[in-house]
């Protein structure tokens, strides 16, 4: 019998995502995006789609290994089933890596165009594509990386955090060509990571000046974010209610003694229709009165229409008198959590939405207090980067972001959905108030520092102060155009490639 090893370039594919992965919490090591790529784009150009597509699991099936905690502890998945379901996602995502090398290796072959031109372009653009084909997925986009990186990330109020996935990529080519670069073709390289390097430093001389920048401080709210640390096995029973309801009673209380202007609980605190009349709806209104300001809490609600009920995930909003100023409804959905699409192609999944309810998507309506405009994301919701820029762009000059991350578990899935929410608030220079179920509940800055923050898994109450309002933003001007026009760009070039498969363009773009 004969031991046949990986071949090398399977092993570098490999290592390229894995090490890719290192950038993302946890360990954070932010540095490691800027030549992560580095293994796969010296793999050479055979069998690029099934090299790329090796990189991408080696990426996603650590980045996402937590989905196994969510489906089966949670879910009361099987595991084997709950490993399938595991693996088909992360097969699925790593596509549009495989998607982007062998794309940019085609465009080399057929049209000359160099990897550090044509990659960008194309990873960019199919980053968008994931954040919106099939209901959209775009957790670890590879600019999220650079949260920590607070001066790079200040030019996130430029493009997005799809500007910043196009200049790590660039980077990762650049560097590739010279790594790749032989004798009598220096020249090309170097002129294409200069440019590169003056991307760079351009980037990082704005951030630097951003940061210099007193942001226009108006009047500061007091907020007080309140962490119950509800156990999910328990949050449901109805027995545990009452408990529930003491948890925040008394954390609420500890908030207004502080001055707190507003109180927000996590997503689905109450646990009940808080709509229904009833004892426990009052015990909430009487929390409200008990308050000098206002008081903000995720429930589930129903609509009754024309004989059928909808459900919402929703958060509400009463004033100190416990009058209710508004609800704002969870508008981008978690399939395969809150839903099941196709249930008749994933049967055995349906159970993953016991206990939560088939919900309905609502719309970006920003809740109105006092003067002020709140949007509420719900959850997930803050790794939309459309969603967040509606809710600014229709008014809002504070976002709140409410969420049980007690699915996840002690995993590195709360450190990341907290690392791209934090995203949010320099695409849009806007304050965002964090209170989340089991932790991180956080107040985040519109530089996207993480100004204060609590543990994980321990009731806790944060009080802090946040300034309304919203600063100037390119990106919420234009939106995606950039990796928009990376999608029409790419999509033009392979109607190019795919006219004239035997030529290459002649000049200074005829190789790297």
């Amino acid at each position: 019998m004969v031991l046949r090893f990986p071949r090398r370039d399977t092993l570098c594919a490999l290592a390229s995502g894995l090490v890719s992965a290192f950038a993302f919490p946890r360990p954070s090591w932010f540095v490691f995006a800027w030549f992560g790529l580095l293994p796969l784009l010296l793999t050479g150009e055979r069998r690029p789609f099934r090299n790329g597509w090796l990189a991408g699991c080696g990426f996603f099936a650590l980045v996402l290994y937590w989905l196994n905690i969510v489906m089966t502890t949670y879910g009361r998945l099987e595991p084997l089933l709950s490993l399938a379901a595991y693996l088909l996602l992360v097969t699925y995502l790593s596509l549009y890596w495989g998607l982007a090398w062998w794309g940019s290796c085609k465009l080399r072959e057929r049209l000359g165009l160099p990897h550090v031109f044509s990659l960008p372009l194309l990873w960019t653009g199919l980053e968008y594509l994931r954040g919106h084909l099939l209901s959209g997925f775009p957790w670890a986009l590879l600019g999220y990386s650079q949260q920590p990186f607070t001066t790079l990330l200040q030019s996130a109020d430029l493009f997005g955090v799809y500007g910043l996935s196009f200049l790590l990529v660039l980077a990762n080519a650049s560097l590739a060509g010279l790594v790749r670069a032989g004798k009598g073709e220096r020249r090309k390289p170097l002129f294409a990571a200069g440019l590169t390097a003056v991307l760079v430093i351009a980037a990082l001389c704005y951030g630097g000046w951003r940061l210099d920048q007193r942001p226009v401080a108006g009047k500061p709210l007091t907020i007080g974010l309140a962490q119950g640390n509800i156990d999910q096995a328990v949050k449901w029973d109805p027995a545990f209610r009452q408990w529930t309801l003491r948890t925040y009673r008394e954390l609420t209380a500890r908030a207004a003694a502080a001055g707190a202007d507003l109180v927000i609980w996590p997503e689905s605190a109450v646990p009940f229709y808080f709509q229904e009349p009833g004892q426990e709806q009052r015990e909430v209104l009487q929390v409200a009165g008990r308050l000098k300001g206002f008081l903000l809490f995720g429930s589930p609600a129903y609509l009754r229409q024309e004989g059928k009920v909808r459900y919402l995930n929703s958060a509400y909003l009463l004033n100190a008198d416990g009058r209710q100023l508004g609800r704002s409804d969870k508008v981008h959905l978690v399939p395969f959590g809150e839903y099941v699409p196709l249930k008749w192609l994933f049967p055995f999944i349906d159970k993953l939405v016991v206990g939560i309810g088939d919900f309905s998507p609502g719309r970006v309506e920003p809740l109105v207090m006092n003067g002020h405009r709140l949007g509420v994301l719900v959850c997930y919701e803050a790794i939309f980067p459309e969603l967040a820029r509606d809710y600014v762009n229709s008014g809002s000059d504070l976002l709140v972001n409410i969420t049980n991350d007690a699915w996840f578990g002690r995993s590195s899935a709360p450190w990341q959905l907290l690392e791209m929410s934090a995203v949010r608030a320099v695409e849009n220079r806007i304050w965002i108030a964090r209170a989340a179920n089991t932790g991180i509940s956080a107040l985040i800055s519109p530089l996207g520092e993480i100004r204060q923050q609590t543990p994980l898994f321990k009731p806790a109450l944060l009080v802090g102060k946040v300034y309304p309002g919203a600063g100037a933003s390119l990106y919420r001007r234009i939106g995606d155009l950039l990796p928009q026009g990376c999608l029409l760009v790419a999509v033009l070039l392979g109607f190019a490639a795919r006219l004239r498969p035997c030529r290459r363009f002649r000049g200074q773009l005829s190789g790297e």
